[in-house]
This record gives C-alpha cells, structure tokens and sequence, in this order.
C-alpha cells in the first residue's frame, strides 16, 4: 500500500495539473524531482494535454518527457512558458522555497522565472513557518567546480548570516563530488531559520564563484499539499 507521503504527492501533483493545465496551453515548464512523476502521470492521463511541448528542468525531466511520448522544448526555444509545475525541498508562509535536493536548481530557476505561472507541489512534510526549519540539510549552492573553495570561505566571512555548517555535496555511488547537469559542484549550507531569504539569496548570489542559489523568492503563484489525512492543502499568494 501506498505510504500517506507517496499518496500526499500524487494527490498535490494530480490537483495542480487539473487547476494549472489547459488544452489552450503552448508551452508547460516540468520541474524535478519525485513529485513531478506524479505530474507527469496525470499529463499522460489527459489526452487534451498531448499538443503541449513541454520543458524539462534536468535530465530526470527529460527523460519522463520522452517516455511519456510528449513534445520536448527547451527555454532557449520557448523563453515565454504559459506555467511550470515543480516540487520543493521547503516552503514557507511567504511561499519562498528551497529547492535544489536533487541538485538541479539552476535549470529549475530558468525555467520557473520563464513561466508566467509557477506552482508547487508538495507533501504536507515540506511545510514551514521558515524556511531551514523542516529542511535542515541546507540551502544547495551551485559552484563553479575550481571555486568552490573560495565559495565556502566566503559563506563564512562574508554573509550577514552565517551558516552553522557547509559541507560540498559528496555523490553516493561515485568517487568525488556530485556534479549538475551544467557540470558545476553543490555546496549545502544550513543557516537554521531563515529570517529574510530574499536578501540572504542576493548576499550568496554576488559571491563569485556561485552559479545559482536554491532559493525561489517571490516567485510561486500558489503551492499545493498533499496532506497526510488524504486532502490537499493550497497556499497562495
């Protein structure tokens, strides 16, 4: 039997697609991770959704693209998205997030920023009153690989919060460090709360070195929750 967690994601993730996707759509941004399976699930179960092209955040995207037999854009092609669905690692009140567990979090911002529209989707775990609360593994912070030592130097020195630890993201089944899509190193920095992510996200971002900072301020339209007691929860704007 499905867990109450799997059965939270595909209820959140069934919802957004049925709320957010229209025949009318041209263009659909699809974020990463396990949620977005969901998504992609119910895509596949709307055969009015077949004519949309769809852009993918990362290779797992992609991939669900394709063997969903769906039309594979990319933001290069289609800079204006009509919505991009993703999940979260953590949202807050505010409906700030951090993202970027799976390590894709530059593709994702490029192609939530080109949505008109960008939704959440979640479990009822990702729910925080402040972000670096419940996900306690720490803000993913994509480094150009030759910096990134002078990255974690600087997260120390240098920002008006300091992080009560970094560490490089190590990968589980190879040698050495996790490497992006974009061939770039993640470092993970836990602040504890996060008191004002936005000005936190403009201190890290002007660190050189630093490609991209997996936090998503002030962009989500609304977030769904896929509850523990079987219902779904939104947060809006």
């Amino acid at each position: 039997m499905a867990s109450a967690v799997e059965t939270g994601k595909k209820l959140a993730a069934y919802q957004a697609v049925n709320d957010y996707i229209t025949p009318e759509h041209k263009v659909v941004g699809i974020g990463s991770g396990s949620t977005v399976v969901y998504a992609v699930e119910r895509i596949l179960q709307r055969p009015e959704l077949k004519n949309i092209v769809y852009v993918p955040t990362s290779f797992q995207s992609k991939l669900l693209i394709i063997e969903g037999g769906l039309t594979l854009g990319s933001v290069d092609q289609f800079p204006e998205i009509d919505v991009t669905i993703d999940g979260a690692d953590e949202v807050d009140e505010q409906l700030n997030a951090i993202k970027g567990g799976g390590a894709c979090q530059f593709q994702e911002k490029v192609v939530a920023e080109a949505a008109k529209k960008f939704v959440i989707i979640a479990d009822y775990r990702k729910k925080s009153t402040k972000l670096g609360i419940e996900w306690t593994k720490g803000v993913p912070i994509e480094v150009v690989p030759m910096a990134y030592k002078g990255v974690m130097k600087s997260l120390e020195t240098k920002l008006s919060l300091k992080p009560q630890k970094s560490t490089l993201r190590m990968a589980v089944n190879k040698a050495g460090p996790v490497v992006t899509d974009n061939g770039n190193f993640v470092i993970d920095a836990h602040f504890g709360a996060i008191e004002d992510p936005t000005s936190l996200l403009k201190e890290i971002k002007l660190l050189t070195g630093v490609y991209e900072v997996g936090l998503f301020c002030n962009m989500a339209e609304i977030a769904y929750f896929g509850e523990a007691d079987g219902t779904v929860s939104t947060l809006k704007k």
